[in-house]
């Protein structure tokens, strides 16, 4: 059975751009494979780790803050608790 896809254009630094194509040369991907197993190892973890733990291995949380200690936080307030 074929996955559905659809073309996306995204914008992003030329390094970068220079990066993942280097990378996927280097292990014999195209770099839609290479975006393809990223993105489905992140929607594993976000079945599996807590939401603050994705984003801090995604670089969406600032290395120095305590992803545990605000996730505790955040349900504290959303729960009232």
């Amino acid at each position: 059975m074929a996955i559905e896809t659809s073309k996306l254009t995204i914008r992003l630094p030329v390094e970068d751009v220079n990066f993942v194509k280097r990378y996927a040369k280097a292990n014999g991907l195209s770099v839609t494979e290479v975006i393809d197993r990223y993105l489905r190892r992140m929607r594993l973890l976000d079945n599996e780790a807590p939401p603050a733990a994705l984003d801090e291995i995604t670089g969406l949380l600032p290395a120095d803050m305590d992803a545990e200690a605000e996730m505790r936080e955040r349900q504290s307030t959303k729960h009232g608790q």
